[in-house]
């Protein structure tokens, strides 16, 4: 921590790449307006092209639920009723969990303490090549399939279909995450739990219905970005870190080799 509590910028680290669907995925939307004989459960989409996406805030939440439970982290409720939702939440600015995603819980005296987030987690959009190849296929609804499913009933075996709504397997999107370095010394600890959080994810799933196939991902790193904190006071160069080809266990080995 900075002199008056000012949180230093010593350098930012872009990861970019691409998220491949291994099967068809669901980041669910509204279904507010959809007409009669329509869809029951809609994908989220740009509401000015009708491109699916999926939302920044969908990827960085399952980081950091994988995460938390991968270093058991204690949990906390927030919230209550339908809406309460438990997790790991403290005060402790070296918590390898607050000091990435932040922390905003309320001390015993009722104080709310504020640790930023170290990371941002854009929205991730269609590439061009998967854009133009769902356009030209014929699917059920513009990029998008529909997946019909029937819910049993054990007793009567009475069926009760349902519609859901996809991105198909094989739609790639683009993805970018920054990471602010704020401590040196944290700088290979915070960067390999990023990887690890991504690799958990492969071995996990994206949206809804994981369970039922849905939401299997890979990861494809492109390259990682090192902007030092004399790239923005002195127009420092970038410099740039090709890592294509390379899994995420691979790149975790090479992370110390990726500073200025």
């Amino acid at each position: 921590m900075a002199e008056n509590g000012i949180k230093p910028i010593l350098g930012k680290y872009i990861i970019t790449g691409k998220i491949v669907l291994k099967t068809g995925t669901r980041v669910g939307g509204t279904d507010i307006g959809i007409s009669i004989g329509g869809i029951d459960n809609p994908i989220i989409r740009n509401p000015f092209t009708g491109e699916p996406y999926i939302p920044g805030s969908s990827l960085k939440g399952k980081m950091r639920s994988l995460l938390e439970r991968l270093k058991k982290m204690p949990l906390s409720t927030f919230g209550s009723g339908k809406n309460a939702v438990r997790r790991h939440e403290c005060t402790n600015t070296n918590c390898e969990i607050c000091r990435l995603f932040g922390s905003s819980p309320k001390t015993e005296k009722d104080e709310k303490v504020n640790i930023p987030a170290r990371i941002i987690v854009r929205d991730s959009h269609l590439t061009e090549e998967s854009k133009e190849a769902l356009e030209s296929m014929e699917t059920d609804v513009p990029y998008g399939e529909w997946k019909m499913e029937n819910s049993l009933d054990r007793i009567t075996c009475h069926a009760g279909p349902r519609t859901n709504e996809r991105v198909p397997a094989g739609a790639e999107f683009s993805f970018e995450i920054v990471y602010t370095v704020e401590k040196e010394n944290d700088v290979e600890t915070d960067l390999k739990n990023i990887i690890t959080a991504l690799e958990l994810i492969e071995d996990d799933y994206i949206g809804s219905s994981g369970s039922r196939g849905y939401g299997k991902v890979e990861f494809k790193i492109d390259q990682i970005i090192l902007k030092s904190e004399k790239y923005y006071t002195d127009e420092a160069k970038i410099l740039s870190h090709d890592c294509k080809n390379k899994t995420l266990s691979e790149l975790k080995k090479i992370l110390p080799t990726l500073k200025g």
